[in-house]
């Protein structure tokens, strides 16, 4: 029951219109993707999102994937999508042209990724954990792996996967215990148990390219002994042809909450080939490339979630008609009104409508800084956009996708009982997102990430520019824009609270950091919503033809900064109370 019509208008709002995307034509990327031809790009991602995959969304949920003799079967339909959506060449849109990518920029994947993934979450993660395979072989390989793993994986033919988390060990990596013995030939013998592996095994491409951490016999303790190897599912001949089976085999499959469409693996390593991917005990410096790409793709699922159950809840609420709205809103010609006319219907859906909004802005934003950190000619902007991107990554990981729970079920709140029988697809889309805040490291570690380490890293250069960004938009536009009052509001409590952290203990920061990474999205959400106030108001000012659309952001934008931006002053009000309570419980009197 769940359709999907990607928002091509809202996207290429924040696109043209916040982010300016012609001012970068100059840049690898943008030139051969100018508006006009991203918005053709989007056009037809959109098309085989809701012709091709959001169909088989319910396909993957209800029959899920098999395994039998160590081989996974994925739910019908969607090998035939997979090989459909490779050929057309989705799998390579921003990767290198030098291994056969179209090498456009990661802005536009990021929207190409949100209409993949708001259609169909499950089959969407396999393009996208290849995606970050690719980008971490392409970082820290050689050349000659490049030149043998990275064309099939851009093609589409292969796929690729991480593998950190182990029966005993997730986040704390340094208690790993997989092995990596030498040989002769300069391989080595992998053994080892990773848990939770999404796509481990699958029967959508030739082969499964593994990203698989192990120490090596010399390694010493802690995080600082990992090494990261390529482990093929069949191994690779010199001419790029497939050899045999390598010794990796999904021993079961998870049964989950959700996303049954993607299997999550359990994958044995039982003396298999692989081949070191950069220098020896350093594997997690490559392994963070994907760990990071990975990180801003699960807050674009958040988002994506978040934007499909909000479509099916306004259909639905325009639709079921109940009681009478106050006011006589409805008029007397039926026998109930629409719920979309009662005012608390109204609330949950503003809010759903001002977090995907607003969230679209946001991580459209972060993924512009991913091209400027890399692309961009002059050292100091690259500079100051991985800043940028390195504050944005914990928060959009974390608060997104803790909203995209939180939004999704506000959407099947709307259906009332019917969100909750599995036909009308709601309770699917809540089961789906619950992962988000969980995987790619809780969002617990994003918070503490945010707060005990970004905070302070380079004296605190990036938080200090995030600051200096938003107390200079607010500077500019200040007579213009009246939201700039609640904004400055939020401002001054995130300098309050940074202030607070700089001279708090590590207890203290622990204790607030959830808060704190909460407190510093809103501001950049606040941050987000004044622009597209400002950017409404001046498209109205001049007389568009667009009224409705530009009165919906305006009318949006007064809803978040009346009803959601002051939940700043909350945040900080906890974090200045510390860890006293905390501290005062004893670990049995919980």
């Amino acid at each position: 029951m769940i359709r999907y019509d990607a928002p091509l208008r809202d996207m290429r709002f924040v696109l043209d219109e916040l982010l300016h995307v012609e001012d970068y034509a100059d840049l690898p990327g943008f030139a051969d993707a100018p508006p006009d031809v991203m918005a053709a790009i989007l056009e037809e991602a959109g098309k085989l999102a809701s012709g091709i995959l959001a169909p088989l969304n319910a396909v993957g949920d209800q029959h899920g994937c098999t395994l039998a003799d160590g081989e996974v079967t994925t739910a019908p339909g969607f090998r035939e999508a997979y090989r459909q959506y490779a050929e057309a060449g989705w799998t390579g849109l921003t990767a290198s042209p030098e291994y056969g990518g179209q090498g456009l920029s990661h802005v536009l994947g990021i929207a190409v990724r949100e209409i993949m993934t708001s259609a169909n979450l499950a089959f969407s993660m396999f393009a996208g954990l290849t995606h970050g395979a690719a980008n971490a072989i392409a970082s820290g390989g050689t050349l000659q792996q490049k030149a043998l793993f990275l064309p099939p994986m851009i093609e589409g033919r292969w796929t690729g996967t991480m593998n950190l988390t182990e029966p005993h060990c997730g986040t704390d990596l340094g208690l790993l215990r997989s092995r990596a013995e030498p040989l002769a030939d300069g391989s080595f013998r992998i053994t080892g148990t990773k848990i939770f592996i999404s796509a481990g095994d699958h029967d959508l491409a030739e082969n499964i390219i593994h990203l698989v951490l192990a120490r090596l016999p010399d390694a010493p303790p802690g995080v600082k002994g990992i090494s990261l190897f390529i482990v093929p599912k069949f191994l690779v001949n010199a001419d790029g042809s497939l050899g045999p089976r390598n010794a990796v085999r999904c021993g079961s499959l998870e049964e989950k909450m959700g996303i049954h469409g993607n299997p999550t693996c359990v994958m044995n390593y039982d003396g298999a080939t692989g081949y070191l991917v950069g220098q020896p005990h350093q594997g997690l410096r490559v392994m963070f490339v994907m760990m990071n790409s990975a990180r801003l793709a699960v807050g674009v699922q958040g988002l994506s979630l978040a934007s499909v159950a909000y479509q099916n809840a306004v259909r639905y609420a325009r639709e079921r008609l109940q009681g009478r709205a106050p006011g006589g809103a409805g008029g007397a010609e039926q026998p109930a009104d629409p719920i979309i006319l009662h005012p608390d219907v109204q609330r949950m859906l503003l809010t759903q409508r001002a977090f995907v909004e607003g969230g679209r802005a946001l991580t459209y934003w972060a993924g512009l800084q991913v091209d400027l950190s890399h692309r961009h000619p002059d050292p100091g902007v690259r500079e100051a956009a991985a800043d940028l991107l390195g504050l944005l990554t914990p928060m959009i990981k974390a608060y997104c996708t803790d909203k995209a729970v939180a939004c999704t079920s506000l959407a099947m709140q709307c259906f009332g009982g019917h969100g909750y029988i599995r036909e009308w697809g709601m309770e699917q889309l809540l089961r789906d997102a619950r992962i988000t805040p969980l995987y790619e490291g809780t969002n617990g570690v994003q918070a503490m990430d945010l707060a005990a380490r970004k905070l302070k890293l380079d004296d605190g250069r990036a938080i200090k520019r995030f600051i200096e960004r938003v107390s200079t938009f607010c500077d500019a536009h200040g007579e213009e824009l009246a939201d700039v009052r609640r904004l400055r509001l939020a401002l001054a409590d995130l300098v309050a609270a940074v202030d607070y952290l700089g001279g708090a203990d590590a207890t203290a920061t622990a204790a607030g950091a959830v808060d704190f990474l909460h407190l510093t999205a809103l501001v950049a959400f606040g941050l987000q919503w004044a622009h597209m106030a400002l950017v409404a108001d001046r498209q109205l000012a001049r007389g568009t033809t667009e009224t409705a659309f530009y009165q919906a952001k305006r009318t949006t934008a007064r809803f978040f900064f009346e009803r959601i931006l002051p939940d700043t002053a909350i945040h900080l009000q906890r974090i200045g109370h510390g860890a006293d309570t905390l501290r005062a419980f004893e670990p049995d009197q919980y």
